[in-house]
This record gives structure tokens, C-alpha cells and sequence, in this order.
């Protein structure tokens, strides 16, 4: 059965733009095992925008808040340096059984990445402050303005927050919705804004990308 065009124009963009990114089988297999996971992944696009971030920054050093099964993970580390490590954490050790799995597929040696299991805002706090060129989150919209905070801590002069889930389906734009997790996405992009430090984009991709990078 061919699958229907969306009719309205914002949609058939947002569709092309998804239908641009063309994933190989290392990041198929990975995406089949975290719906069967119920860990659901990043789409395409919002996986080459961070590997294009990293690519660009040159990231030798990246969090990640919500492994998954390994799929924003993977695109991460290809777009890294060869000597670069991606720090991953996850409270579910299904999840980042998968997410080895999938590095491990994708060729990345063991020592390409670091996996902690655990809370990540109980984590977050050992890891070194300005010690990481990128922090990307997918994990709960609600802590959301807690993890800008720590990856704030976390990154050095130049580097980048990206966090997945900003828009929430067009709830953060509907002033009538005020349950806890879209004033929490509200309160995150108010925090960013007003930060003279940051420089901040909002993409439409995804659930929504809100991004800004650490001034010099």
C-alpha cells in the first residue's frame, strides 16, 4: 500500500526532509530492536543533525542522556573524531545491552564509548565540569530545565546542548496546555533565551531540536 501524502505544505516538508535520510543497516537493526524495546529511537533527521553537529565540532567528548538502543548513539559516534568517546547513560541495562549491540555492528571499538546505567541527573553530577564538546538529551521533557543546567556545567567554552523533545506534538505552542512536562519545555526555552552565554536555534525536526552553543 503507498503510504499518503500529507496534504498540508508544512508536512510535506517536514516528510521530504525525513525521506532525505537514507540509514543503512547497522542503524535499520538498531531501530527494529528499540521498538521492540519500546525505547522509542530518534528519526532520521533529527540522527544526521547530530552527527552533522559532531562532525562539525570536531566533538571528541559527548553525553548522551538516554541511550536507547543505540541509534542517536551511533550516529553520534560516526560523525566524532576516531578518538572521540561518547559517554551514554541510561537507567534501563536492556536498553544499553541493544545500544552495545549496535556500536558494536556499526564497528566502534569498546573504547569509542562509555556506557554508565543509571539516573542521569544522579550521574550527571561526577562527570567533569567544562569537559565535553557536546550534551544531547533525550529523556524525560519534565527534567528538562535540570539537564540544561547540568550540560551548562558540563561543556567548555564552544560547545553544544542539544535537547530532543522541545516541541511536544505542538503542545509547548498551545497556550492552553499546562501539564508539568510542556511548562518544563517552556521554562528550558525561556532559560536559553535569556542566556547571554548561548547562541539558540530551534529545528522542527523530530519531536523538536532545541539547541545553542556555549559562547567563547
Amino acid at each position: 500500500m503507498t503510504a499518503s501524502v500529507p496534504t498540508n505544505p508544512a508536512e510535506r516538508i517536514l516528510a521530504h526532509v525525513e525521506l532525505s535520510v537514507v540509514e543503512d543497516e547497522v542503524l535499520v537493526s538498531a531501530r527494529e530492536r528499540a521498538n521492540d524495546l519500546g525505547a522509542k529511537p530518534v528519526t532520521g533527521s533529527v540522527g544526521a543533525t547530530l552527527s552533522f553537529l559532531a562532525r562539525v565540532m570536531a566533538a571528541r567528548t559527548v553525553v548522551e542522556i538516554g541511550t536507547g538502543a543505540g541509534v542517536s548513539g551511533v550516529w553520534l559516534l560516526r560523525g566524532m573524531r576516531q578518538d572521540g568517546v561518547l559517554t551514554t547513560i541510561d537507567i534501563e541495562p536492556e536498553h544499553q545491552r541493544a545500544a552495545k549491540r549496535a556500536f558494536g555492528d556499526a564497528g566502534m571499538s569498546a573504547g569509542r564509548f562509555r556506557m554508565i546505567n543509571g539516573r542521569a541527573l544522579e550521574v550527571l553530577p561526577r562527570l567533569t565540569d567544562a569537559g565535553y564538546d557536546l550534551v544531547f538529551v533525550d529523556a524525560a521533557q519534565v527534567d528538562h530545565p535540570r539537564y540544561l543546567a547540568e550540560a551548562l556545567r558540563l561543556l567548555r567554552p564552544g560547545g553544544a546542548v542539544v535537547l530532543h523533545g522541545s516541541l511536544a506534538g505542538g503542545r509547548v505552542s498551545d497556550p492552553t496546555q499546562r501539564d508539568p512536562a510542556t511548562v518544563a519545555l517552556r521554562e528550558t526555552a525561556r532559560a536559553i533565551a535569556e542566556d547571554e552565554r548561548l547562541v539558540p536555534v530551534l529545528l522542527p525536526l523530530g519531536d523538536g531540536l532545541q539547541a545553542a552553543v556555549l559562547a567563547t
